[in-house]
């Protein structure tokens, strides 16, 4: 697995992690690639297939941040006329909810657009994939060309280790629900536009939630 040569835009491209993907392919095990986080430090990602394995080790590798208890995932009291296994986004609150039996609902800390490039309105999830590739659309790359068209997935990728792919009327959005790998900016108005989770809080809200889960954000 290649990086595109523009990795040290990583964290500048995190803020406009808008949001094209596709899966990761995986590589020989013999071949490693370089993600450059410093001109002096390069840690070696190994090219692992889809599985345990592969987000046990790349999960290590992608960035951390403390973590504030009061955004930790967790269960909730939670009214709503939405039928269980719905996922609602509440703008305001940077919150995402998975509702629950018994008018309770799976909370999940949340980035979201800035002013003037949120996203409001009801879609379905039409697909989801591991660790996509980012191939920023093309009005982020006429507003900044320096953007590479296409950089894999990975333990730095700005789309992290799952995308959820918002649908509505079977026409893309072009809005996602997906990882980060700026982990310290969860709780605040910072994407251009897509849902972006902790890598281990969209890990687990893929698992729970299946193709066609319908999605409000509000």
């Amino acid at each position: 697995m290649r990086l595109a040569s523009g990795f040290f835009l990583v964290t500048g491209l995190a803020l406009l992690a808008g949001c094209q993907s596709r899966t990761a392919q995986p590589m020989p095990p013999t071949q490693l690639a370089v993600l450059p986080t410093s001109p002096e430090a390069s840690p070696a990602i190994p090219a692992l297939p889809p599985g345990p394995e592969r987000d046990a080790v790349w999960m290590k590798l992608a960035p951390q941040a403390p973590r504030d208890p009061a955004l930790a995932r967790t269960t909730v009291d939670f009214a709503t006329r939405e039928p269980v296994g719905t996922v609602i986004v509440d703008a305001g609150e940077r919150n995402l909810y998975l509702v629950q039996p018994g008018g309770k609902a799976l909370r999940y800390p949340v980035s979201v657009g800035k002013a003037g490039m949120a996203w409001t309105g009801r879609a379905e999830i039409d697909r989801k994939l591991e660790w996509p590739d980012w191939n920023p659309p093309p009005e982020m790359i006429g507003r900044r060309p320096d953007l590479p068209p296409r950089m894999e997935g990975g333990p730095l990728s700005p789309i992290g280790a799952r995308a959820l792919y918002l649908a509505r009327d079977r026409k893309d959005t072009l809005f996602r629900i997906h990882g980060t790998n700026e982990p310290e900016l969860i709780g605040q108005a910072v994407s251009s536009g897509c849902i972006r989770m902790l890598n281990e809080d969209v890990i687990d809200l893929y698992d729970r939630v299946p193709v066609g889960t319908k999605v409000v954000v509000r």
